[in-house]
């Protein structure tokens, strides 16, 4: 019996090598690297989202205001703008957490909505028929001009930006509703959220100056501490001031022969690469902070930490957005049927939203921590974006589900970094944009896409988009992991399907493309490609592998 017993445990034992050999060997050779390189380094997307990933969204009931209490009448036909600006101003003024609950039925909206505070969370009835809709019949074109927008303004004018399409007799000046702006709109009054003209430069409130760091740590050294404490939300800034060889140019492209346009040294005032961050330890000068650094950080960069103001915990929930059928003048010239700007806030969200018709349904600029979640884009009319990340940091956009036509359905936008798309898809002309402005390390994960493809046997789906002077169109190690990708059309041909890449963008990681045909793929310089025409099934999505793995060590 005893023999038995041991040659039972022995069966066992050996059970388990053969798995965990059997799992090596199928784990993406990109997660078994010991020592972590150029060539082979994975970022750890985990931290993105609300709280970094590691706590739910909230759930708030502490005070909720009734806006039917301040003259929100729904389904009654009326215009409802004043009863709800006036609905946020009382509520606002209560100073713990709160909530302003929205009464289904359909709301009118022609003016915008400002949340200016932290702790407030702006509730629908649910996004469905019977919840909230708020119907907005004309665009913000017929808004008066937000104060917000003065320098986006001068500066359209200033560099005359416009829309050229001979073919469609069009010249035409931008507008500035094309990549800012929506009816319902998060702000720091006064605070500026992208730069644009140097004359509204000011001078960065420094509260330390930053010697080293290295790529995948959370510590610092910096000049002294006197003006820091454990729990101060700060942004990390990193910049170029060598000119067209900077050494930070350099590491954003690892030395790649590709085009780099002349923003990132034009303008050595403005930072190229940002984090914001929360100071979790300091010890003597070494600040420790709640996500790693996403570059080494030498003495070139000039790095520094200063102040950054902005809102937390604000949530936008349960609401449908609708806009009229409009017709579509050409890209750029969009008239402001934006659905939601997100603009300064950290550990906030935005969940369960239908947004139909829009120009763009969600913009963003200078945001962190952030998860926008359950984003359906619906209607009959060419979009310019979805769900945007530009300017953002750690963002999780999750669940986003596109049935209409969009110039860029995914985009991650200028300065964006660590940046995560999950569990998307998108039904109609799919593309993955890639807007170039030094974005890099960000993740599509687990997305599928539906696919017709030409008659050539190609398709595009991977896009860089953008101005060449923010050129190239991504920095090293932007992801794609698990992407299916349905095929419409081209089954009855044996021959695979060439989706084209990025030509301009160095090192990215293509883990996991796959579909119901043959692909083929090319793609930049250095890039990391395997698991082609493979499932992923067993690692889905990156994203929830990295986090799960990070969560058990805490």
């Amino acid at each position: 019996m005893k023999n038995l017993f041991s040659n039972f445990i022995l069966v066992l034992v050996l059970l388990v090598i053969n798995d965990t050999a059997i799992f090596a060997q199928e784990l993406p050779k990109i997660l078994q690297n010991k020592e972590v390189n150029d060539a082979n380094y994975l970022p750890d997307f985990s931290f993105s989202g609300y709280r970094n990933g590691e706590a739910q969204i909230p759930v708030v009931f502490q005070k909720v205001f009734n806006a039917s209490d301040y003259g929100v009448k729904a389904n009654d036909e009326f215009d409802d703008t004043k009863a709800m600006q006036n609905a946020i101003k009382e509520a606002s003024k209560y100073k713990g957490n709160v909530v302003l609950q929205l009464p289904a039925g359909r709301i009118i909206l022609s003016d915008i909505l400002y949340i200016e505070r932290s702790n407030f969370v702006l509730r629908g009835a649910g996004a469905g028929d019977s919840g909230t809709n708020i119907y907005c019949p004309r665009p913000l074109m017929y808004c008066k001009n937000p104060e917000d927008l003065q320098e986006l303004r001068e500066y359209l004018i200033q560099f005359d930006k416009r829309q050229l399409e001979k073919q469609n007799n069009i010249d035409l000046p931008f507008f500035q509703y094309t990549w800012a702006g929506g009816f319902i709109w998060t702000r720091v009054p006064g605070e500026r959220v992208k730069s644009y003209l140097e004359k509204y430069d000011k001078p960065y409130n420094v509260v330390a100056k930053v010697s080293k760091g290295k790529r995948g740590t959370f510590s610092l050294q910096v000049s002294d501490v006197q003006n820091l404490n454990i729990g101060d939300v700060v942004e990390l800034q990193l910049f170029n001031k060598d000119g067209e060889k900077g050494k930070i140019i350099e590491e954003l492209y690892k030395n790649q022969f590709v085009e780099i346009g002349s923003h990132h040294w034009n303008f050595p005032n403005l930072p190229l690469v940002k984090q914001q961050v929360t100071v979790v330890g300091i010890s003597g000068n070494t600040l420790k902070i709640n996500s790693p650094l996403t570059i080494d950080i030498i003495s070139n960069y000039q790095a520094q930490l200063v102040s950054w103001k902005h809102l937390e915990e604000v949530g936008i929930e349960n609401i449908k957005i609708t806009f009229p059928q409009s017709v579509r003048i050409a890209h750029h010239l969009e008239q402001g049927y934006n659905g939601i700007y997100l603009t300064r806030l950290y550990n906030s969200w935005v969940k369960n939203v239908v947004i139909e018709n829009a120009d763009s349904g969600i913009l963003s600029e200078e945001i962190a921590n952030v998860t926008i979640k359950e984003i359906t884009t619906t209607g009959d009319k060419m979009a310019h974006y979805t769900v945007a990340l530009s300017g953002a940091y750690n963002v999780l956009a999750e669940k986003i589900k596109v049935y209409n036509k969009v110039v860029h359905p995914l985009s991650i936008n200028t300065l964006t970094t660590k940046c995560v798309y999950l569990n998307c898809e998108v039904f109609v002309d799919p593309l993955f944009d890639q807007h170039s402005g030094a974005n890099h390390q960000n993740l599509f994960d687990n997305i599928k896409v539906h696919v017709t493809p030409k008659v050539d046997r190609s398709y595009t789906l991977f896009v860089g988009g953008g101005a060449g002077y923010w050129k190239p169109s991504h920095g090293a190690y932007n992801t794609f992991w698990n992407i299916n990708v349905n095929f419409l059309g081209g089954l009855d041909i044996m021959e695979p399907i060439l989706l084209n890449g990025i030509e301009d963008g160095p090192f990215a990681r293509i883990v996991g493309l796959n579909g119901n045909h043959n692909i083929k793929l090319l793609y930049g310089p250095k890039a990391h490609m395997e698991y082609i025409n493979e499932y992923l099934d067993y690692i889905p999505s990156l994203y929830e592998f990295q986090l799960k793995k990070r969560l058990q060590n805490l």
